[in-house]
């Protein structure tokens, strides 16, 4: 089965979103590099090395008007590295599964240097086991990892996750706006280098992390970014891979070397540090509110804590929490500049247990935005917010994105170079500008 249309309601929340997130698709292909002769599963001692994070992403549930759902069919798709290394595996996850996940076969590869976005690379290609086996089974509610294979895979590289559904299967736990292509196609083609796609959509089903180890000695770490959709990429473009973290990605790799910082995007679009989705009763919001994932509070154990090699946290989050409630969120749910600091205080101290260097990244101006947040009471709260950032030494250090993309005539506004459109959301060269305002010797 086709991944089924949600309706006249959906369709409209598409375009809401399409207007409150990411603009209009532009297709967009990157070459893979070179290939290398087919190599086998790696041993347990292999297996045993140190991993560390190169793709990750946060998956959400689906609003109840998503009815999207797969039956002997292949989700191909397509993620960029931001470190490389020799072995590689996969997490996926069916987290809001009402039911157990059968994937009845999976594959790795390289895309292919030239022809179709879909096209692998054949001598690259790798088949995923579990345990030994084939096919995996994961329960409702539950990740998987994959086994370890090996295969060389350089950092800014497009690895393809091809995956077989064999039954029904609702698209219960993904990660809504990839502003990636990911391709259906029917059957099981999980292992050719050519399908036939008979659905494209922008959106990553069940896959939520890729990691890598080396055999080299030097070490290696991994960066979360944790944010909303600023860290999400809206306003870029789709397949450009120009999110803020994309673009640090490749300052690291140029810096430090191609396996040394890993940067993993954890951010959701419409995401909130205090409160998990809640659409007001028959609002348009009940189509896509769900898409905006739980609370960075409640997300943080499963998005920070347990990703492998992470070592540095930039947190970029409040925004929503000032202009969700009375638009998307009900009224009762506004929140104080003093509630959104506590919430950062949390974040800190359960970073800090956990060993990690935690950065603050300062809330960007929105003055103008289409979307109604603005307000002379949101900007003061975001001014005591980014003020308290600055000056309290909670946080390990400061990023101040606000200050590098704000326009200098007037400072609640972003600048009109760095704007997507919105006045909210950063375009490519906001999120590259953002990208260079991180000090990169926080993170060696």
């Amino acid at each position: 089965m086709r991944p089924q249309s949600a309706g006249p309601g959906a369709r409209r929340a598409g375009r809401h979103l399409v207007a409150v997130l990411t603009g209009a698709l532009l297709l967009a292909t990157t070459p893979a590099t070179s290939a290398e002769p087919s190599v086998r599963h790696v041993s347990h001692r292999a297996a045993d090395a140190a991993w560390t994070g190169t793709w990750a992403t946060t998956p959400t549930e689906t609003p109840a008007s998503d009815t999207t759902a797969f039956q002997d069919e292949t989700i191909r798709q397509t993620v960029r590295t931001s470190i490389g290394g020799d072995r590689v595996r996969i997490r996926f996850s069916n987290e809001f599964g009402s039911r157990p996940l059968v994937i009845g076969e999976a594959h790795v590869a390289r895309r292919a240097v030239d022809g179709p976005a879909s096209r692998t690379d054949p001598r690259t290609d790798r088949p995923l086991t579990f345990g030994g086996r084939a096919s995996v089974t994961i329960p409702a509610g539950a990740p998987a990892l994959s086994d370890p294979v090996s295969l060389r895979v350089p950092a800014g590289s497009d690895l393809v996750v091809s995956i077989h559904l064999p039954e029904h299967t609702q698209g219960s736990t993904l990660h809504a706006f990839a502003l990636q292509h990911t391709y259906v196609a029917t059957g099981n083609v999980t292992g050719r280098g050519d399908i036939e796609a008979t659905t494209t959509t922008d959106r990553w089903y069940f896959l939520t992390g890729v990691s890598v180890s080396t055999g080299r000695s030097a070490r290696s770490a991994a960066v979360v970014a944790f944010g909303d959709s600023i860290t999400d990429g809206a306003g870029t473009g789709v397949d450009a891979d120009h999110r803020w973290p994309d673009f640090l990605a490749r300052r690291l790799n140029a810096a430090f070397g191609p396996h040394a910082v890993g940067v993993l995007n954890q951010g959701i679009s419409g995401n909130r540090l205090l409160h998990d989705p809640n659409p007001p009763a028959g609002s348009e919001a009940e189509n896509f509110a769900a898409y905006f994932g739980r609370s960075a509070l409640r997300r943080f154990d499963r998005d920070v804590a347990s990703q492998p090699g992470a070592e540095y946290l930039v947190v970029l989050l409040g925004v929503n929490d000032l202009g969700h409630p009375g638009t998307v969120a009900p009224e009762s749910e506004r929140v104080t500049a003093a509630d959104i600091v506590d919430a950062h205080r949390q974040i800190i101290a359960r970073a800090h247990d956990r060993g990690l260097k935690a950065y603050g990244g300062t809330i960007l101006p929105f003055k103008d935005d289409t979307l109604g947040f603005h307000t002379p009471q949101n900007e003061a709260a975001r001014q005591a917010v980014n003020h308290w950032i600055r000056t309290s030494g909670a946080y390990d250090a400061v990023i101040d994105f606000d200050r590098a993309l704000r326009d200098p005539a007037d400072p609640e506004r972003l600048l009109a170079r760095y704007d997507s459109g919105d006045h909210l959301h950063p375009d490519d060269a906001g999120a590259e500008a953002m990208a260079r305002a991180v000090p990169l010797r926080l993170l060696r």
